[in-house]
């Protein structure tokens, strides 16, 4: 079998899952082995069209929360001297039964990711159907047609354990297969750019060696370019990174001269190198997502110097590099351990004020006027509350994945990180104490845990976006599920949490939380209730989980009364001013919140006032 002209592996098994489902419930038929020859001459067409016009071909390979709005932000560039469109940009998805149904949700001009942004679906529907300068694909056929190919495949961090960060792994095998398929399909003019978070070395450990052995293969480059026969991928770092520096020059050294004696000898006929960046993304999703890809600083780099340029080239014209200047590293592995440091540094905050808001609970105080307290001083104005822990995609593995490439892919054994490891165990722990607090309180009103219904309020992972990745909240209703909670939920931004509904295979088959608790079998019957005041009726014990905009200035009268009687009020994230507090008090509930000791003070005040 012809492996380059063949379906790839996913769409040949399509048996096994015969239609994509959108969260919309269509369904859409995956492509069957004729569909490949077909979509190959509607490439073929599209590409011949766009390169008349004098356009780049840029493939963005993976449409989730990163890739989709990248490809419409490339794809809505133009020209800064003519004005014009400048890039053609085909977005790329394997056809599995989970993803499929976003291409042709993209070729109709509707975005595949849910947004509170609503340049969202404005960008794409122009790029599509106005512009048509988007168009999606299932094909891997569609990299052989690129002069850029960007990458935004998931690396993910498979935790073994809730609160050890060690007991894990880098889960990079799609990122591997993918770079496979690339460099079986790519022409040797093609920039490869991953935006991927990835482990620090990747790109130069794994990517290029990858890419290079595929040259090999299809003649690309010459054999001798490596000595001995031996593989880049077996090499310590620094003998393949010696490679990359030479490799960085203009002027390759004759065979005489003193780099003959390098691990790697270079021949001194010209021969293809794959050209290879990194850029990491800095997505934020809420209502400046587009913006947050856009219109926002960006840190690349190249395994060499004509990659560097390129990258840099690229960049240059889909981006406002004007308001927002790129920052060009020497190497991949500094850009890559940029976005690892970066996102380490805001968890490693985050799990600092954890231990502070502890002590604040137990002494009387309240973490929320500390941090106000703290922040008018501009030099700790980033100091924030940490909520029920932290979420999204980025800050629960990043550090992670951090550590786990010094260890597999540098060979360090000697630095242990021991800061952004506990950090990370922190912050995975804390929605398990927020639970905690509603046992609490709950014991405080005479009902036990087992069997008492409670009210999260909130999904997400911040405040009004609807994104539930890795959310604290999830950690909280997973925690009450195995005392015996009966939960309910309430998220002004969600319509199905897939983490509880979906836990047998979302976000991938094995890897749900729900393996870290007991008696997790009956959350996949929650659903996610549209009407509050609805979600209320009977609740013994409402978290507030989440600062919506929806939750700041809700009436302790009027939750009271759409409970039914009081109840137990929980704050999580420091969302209930004192005089609410003392409302809720009055009405009959227990409070309590992370980080907010004087709670306890301020219930001893309102008991004795109503002594008569």
């Amino acid at each position: 079998m012809d492996l380059l002209n063949s379906p790839p592996r996913a769409a040949r098994d399509v048996t096994d899952a015969p239609v994509s489902i959108c969260p919309a419930g269509e369904r859409f038929p995956l492509p069957q082995a004729e569909d490949y020859a077909r979509e190959l001459i509607r490439l073929q067409e599209l590409v011949r069209e766009q390169r008349a016009l004098g356009r780049e071909i840029v493939v963005v390979m993976g449409v989730g929360f990163v890739g989709a709005i990248m490809a419409a932000v490339v794809a809505d560039s133009v020209d800064k001297k003519t004005g014009k469109p400048g890039k053609f940009v085909i977005a790329m998805q394997r056809p599995s039964a989970r993803s499929y149904w976003k291409i042709p949700y993209l070729q109709r001009g509707l975005p595949p990711v849910q947004s509170e942004d609503p340049e969202v679906e404005e960008i794409i529907r122009r790029c599509v159907l106005g512009k048509q300068t988007l168009s999606a694909t299932f094909s891997y056929d569609a990299l052989g047609l690129a002069d850029v190919v960007v990458v935004d495949v998931q690396c993910d961090y498979v935790k073994d354990k809730l609160g050890d960060m060690r007991v894990g792994r880098a889960d990079i095998a799609a990122l591997e297969e993918s770079f496979k398929v690339i460099g079986e399909k790519i022409q040797p003019h093609c920039l490869v750019l991953i935006e991927t978070t990835v482990p620090p070395g990747t790109t130069e450990y794994i990517a290029y060696p990858i890419l290079q052995r595929c040259f090999e293969t299809r003649g690309l480059v010459h054999p001798a370019a490596i000595d001995d026969g031996r593989s880049l991928q077996s090499e310590p770092p620094i003998a393949q990174s010696a490679i990359y520096n030479l490799q960085s020059e203009i002027q390759i050294p004759p065979p005489s001269s003193s780099a003959d004696h390098s691990p790697f000898r270079i021949p001194h006929s010209a021969f293809p190198l794959p050209l290879l960046a990194h850029s990491y993304e800095r997505v934020m999703p809420g209502r400046n997502y587009v913006a947050s890809v856009r219109d926002f600083w960006r840190v690349c780099s190249g395994v060499n110097a004509t990659a560097r340029e390129r990258v840099v080239r690229f960049l240059s014209e889909v981006l406002n590099v004007e308001q927002y200047p790129l920052t060009v590293m020497d190497r991949p592995i500094a850009s890559e351990t940029c976005k690892i440091v970066e996102n380490s540094y805001r968890a490693t905050i985050l799990a600092f004020m954890d231990e502070w808001s502890r002590f604040a609970e137990r002494h009387g105080v309240d973490i929320t006027k500390v941090i106000q307290g703290i922040k008018v001083r501009p030099t700790h104005s980033n100091i924030m509350f940490p909520g029920p822990g932290i979420g999204g995609y980025c800050l629960p593995k990043d550090g992670a994945l951090g550590q786990w490439g010094i260890r597999n892919l540098l060979g360090d054994e000697e630095l242990s990180f021991p800061i952004t490891t506990t950090a990370i165990n922190i912050n995975d722990a804390r929605g398990v104490h927020a639970a905690e607090l509603c046992c609490d309180a709950l014991t405080a009103m005479g009902r036990p845990i087992a069997g008492a219904r409670i009210l999260i309020c909130g999904a997400s992972y911040r405040e009004d976006v609807g994104d539930t990745r890795y959310s604290g909240s999830e950690l909280i209703a997973r925690r009450l599920a195995e005392l015996a909670a009966a939960i309910s939920v309430h998220d002004p931004y969600v319509d199905h949490w897939h983490e509880l509904e979906h836990q047998d295979t979302y976000p991938a088959a094995g890897q749900s939380r729900a393996r870290f608790f007991r008696n997790q079998e009956g959350v996949t019957e929650v659903r996610v209730q549209p009407d509050l005041a609805a979600a209320l009726r009977g609740a013994d014990a409402v978290v507030l989980a989440v600062r919506h905009k929806h939750y700041l200035d809700l009436d302790p009268t009027w939750v009271v009364a759409q409970v039914g009687a009081p109840c137990a009020i929980v704050d999580c994230f420091g969302i209930l001013s004192d005089d609410l507090i003392c409302r809720y008090l009055q009405l009959g509930c227990v409070v309590k919140g992370l980080g907010r000791g004087h709670i306890n003070g301020i219930t001893r005040s309102v008991s004795s006032s109503s002594i008569p």
